[in-house]
């Protein structure tokens, strides 16, 4: 039995979850709803504040799924209730990023991007060097700042780019002088 799939996913109280005769679940709360299609090996109950997930049998397929499918719906619960956010920090000198509407314009050395996310995902700037993806949907978010992030990636020498927040990036020495 895997581990994180046999833990029931507990509802808060401001949230609501129901499952629909075609397998797919949807979870609403006060920042928004998402749903998500459960494939068909992987039985979902819903017991008064808990969402309990099992497996018709042991073929490893369907046991990979177990678990992926409660970490969706605890993802999915997480979100509508708190929210996800990715704080990224850009580490340069010249180039300018602008935040036009929804639409984050960067123009940095010989790049032009426009990067616009996807609907339900905001973008934050602030003071020019900081940047805050924030959404109910922990995989929309996650992308759209990792997109943001293949900009222009830290590089290991100066370490300059743009890079998460608290993200560690190992520093290689430059050119040893003869």
């Amino acid at each position: 039995m895997s581990r994180i799939g046999k833990k029931p996913v507990l509802i808060p109280e401001k949230c609501e979850v129901s499952l629909n005769q075609d397998n797919v679940i949807n979870v609403r709360g006060p920042l928004g709803q998402l749903s998500y299609q459960v494939p068909q090996e992987i039985a979902v109950e819903i017991k008064g504040h808990e969402v309990l997930v099992s497996r018709s049998s042991e073929i490893p397929s369907i046991r990979s799924k177990h678990g992926l499918v409660r970490s969706l719906i605890f993802n999915m619960v997480h979100g509508v209730t708190k929210g996800y956010e990715k704080r990224l920090e850009l580490i340069w000198a010249g180039g300018k990023v602008m935040l036009e509407g929804n639409t984050l314009k960067f123009d940095v050395n010989f790049i032009k991007t426009e990067i616009i996310p996807p609907e339900g995902i905001n973008i934050k700037l602030d003071r020019g060097n900081k940047i805050t993806v924030s959404g109910i949907d922990k995989q929309k978010v996650g992308e759209v700042a990792a997109k943001i992030r293949d900009v222009l990636p830290p590089e290991p020498y100066k370490q300059k780019g743009i890079r998460y927040e608290n993200e560690v990036i190992r520093k290689k020495a430059g050119k040893a002088k003869a």
